[in-house]
């Protein structure tokens, strides 16, 4: 089966923000922010997660809660930057 950029993205979530907790019930729509999982530090790592790992360039624009305050966010923000299906 393959991962799914969600799927990714909630990896890279749990290990680094979760402290690899898989026991925390990570909701695709549970906004990060509002849950304390990410603050303003843990934003720029995951955008360099973003740009590392999908090859995309994110714009000071780009870095805002509409595409980065939950799984779902996250993930149709690559698929959209990215020209990719959510499955690849």
């Amino acid at each position: 089966m393959t991962e799914t950029i969600k799927d990714r993205v909630r990896a890279f979530v749990i290990e680094n923000f979760l402290f690899g907790d898989t026991s925390y019930d990570l909701a695709d729509g549970a906004s990060l922010i509002e849950n304390d999982i990410i603050d303003s530090t843990g934003v720029l790592e995951l955008v360099a997660f973003i740009e590392d790992q999908f090859g995309i360039a994110m714009a000071d624009a780009d870095i805002v809660p509409a595409n980065l305050d939950s799984l779902a966010r996250i993930s149709a923000f690559i698929e959209a930057k990215a020209g990719v299906p959510a499955t690849a």
